[in-house]
């Protein structure tokens, strides 16, 4: 029995021992944890920083935030315009592909197109028919172009065309309703001519970034052709009083901005006459913003027209009158009639808090162009050339020195010339007089 005892206190005595050594490994293992807690940053050396005593609760600002003031809504879109768009024979050779037995003008616009890419609105004046094959092709002096052309512009990025000039009437009331239906189709704009009296009275009118331009057109005479008795709409011919109602019309039809193409003046007269300035002037004081003037064939000067009111009171309108952009595409050579004008106009529509709407036409831009002409192979071809564009950034290896001379000139007497109504230029300025 006292051996039994024996073990049996033995036994207790590992026992003992393995609570014992349990509890120390377990003692060294905090101690480790605790110390790597420390290393790490999770728990402060030294005693901890007494607790900061609880904030009272924030005072709630009863008073409504003010409202803030709304703001003014700003509009702009970009005009481009040129003069007169002219074909005469011997700009078809070089065009014609045998095999399609098609024209294909697209060569004419190379180096204007992407500047008209950055316009909202590209206009200009078709001064030639599109009446179709059957009725001949001709230039000067009763006008009949390939229809291909209409693509061939709208590809170029031309948005609206007038049709209201002296060539109007070159293939008679047949070559009116087709010129119209080829514009059509190929997606442009025409404005000037009609083929019955309700598209003739309804307002032209096209919207680009939320800025409505209207568009009207007038000529001076068909060239002696007579309108049709019966369709009197066929073609507008200028008339003061009916230019009046027609802007009132465009403008009560939502119109924000009005531009007036008028076909008038003396052909290669570089100054505008008494008949092209009342005419002008009178269209603005009736609620024109801008003047789109054509026919010269040459550039005459822009002038800003700003009518007192009545009474001399500041209540007057002011709008931009370009008396003629010259030609932009055609065969005519010497004394100017190769060099052309693409104006650019900003306009502005600012939409004010108080509801009230501002309307502002930014000062214009130029781009002086000139038509270069190539003779290969017996055919002559054709460039239209935005000069500032082409000598700033031409590698000068596309034309002659010469040719880069010449450029030079026509740039610099061009903008010069169409300035010469400015103030700043030195010259008499008629906008006041």
């Amino acid at each position: 029995r006292g051996g039994i005892r024996l073990r049996s206190s033995v036994r207790k005595g590992f026992l003992w021992l393995g609570v014992i050594a349990s509890l120390v490994l377990f003692a060294v293992c905090a101690a480790l944890l605790y110390a790597a807690w420390r290393e790490r940053g999770n728990v402060p050396d030294g005693p901890l920083p007494p607790s900061a005593p609880a904030s009272p609760p924030a005072a709630v600002d009863t008073q409504p935030s003010p409202t803030p003031e709304p703001a003014s809504v700003v509009r702009e879109a970009v005009l481009f315009a040129v003069g007169d768009i002219m074909v005469h024979m011997p700009q078809l050779p070089a065009y014609y592909n045998e095999a399609t037995g098609m024209y294909d003008f697209s060569p004419w616009f190379e180096d204007v197109r992407p500047l008209f890419a950055e316009g909202d609105w590209v206009a200009g004046n078709l001064e030639t028919t599109l009446a179709g094959a059957d009725l001949k092709y001709s230039g000067f002096p009763r006008f009949n172009s390939p229809p291909e052309l209409a693509a061939d512009l709208r590809e170029a990025g031309f948005h609206v065309l007038s049709t209201a000039n002296n060539h109007s009437l070159d293939r008679g009331w047949t070559g009116v309703v087709r010129t119209l239906e080829r514009l059509r189709e190929a997606g442009l704009v025409p404005v000037g001519t009609a083929e019955d009296e309700e598209t003739a009275r309804r307002p032209v009118i096209v919207e680009r970034r939320g800025i409505r331009l209207g568009f009207l057109s007038y000529t001076y005479g068909t060239n002696g052709l007579p309108i049709p008795k019966d369709k009197p709409f066929a073609v507008n011919l200028i008339d003061p009083e009916r230019i009046r109602e027609d802007i009132a019309r465009t403008r009560e039809a939502g119109a924000d901005f009005v531009a007036v193409f008028l076909h008038f003046g003396n052909e290669y007269e570089k100054w505008p006459s008494d008949f092209q300035r009342d005419i002008a002037r009178g269209a603005v004081e009736a609620g024109a913003d801008l003047v789109l003037g054509s026919h010269p064939h040459v550039v005459q000067p822009y002038e800003i027209w700003e009518d007192p009111g009545a009474g001399g009171t500041d209540a007057g309108r002011r709008g931009l009158i370009f008396y003629s952009m010259g030609n932009f595409i055609s065969n005519q050579t010497g004394g100017g009639t190769d060099t052309g004008l693409i104006v650019k106009v900003r306009l502005i529509r600012t939409e004010m808090p108080d509801g009230r709407v501002v309307l502002e036409l930014a000062p214009p831009e130029f781009v002086p162009t000139w038509v270069h002409i190539r003779k290969q192979n017996g055919k002559r071809h054709y460039r239209i050339l935005p000069l500032p564009h082409v000598l700033d950034n031409d590698r000068r290896d596309r034309f002659t020195p010469d040719e880069y001379a010449r450029m030079e000139q026509i740039w610099k007497e061009t903008e010069a010339h169409v300035r010469a109504f400015e103030p700043s230029v030195g010259g008499e300025n008629p906008v006041r007089s």
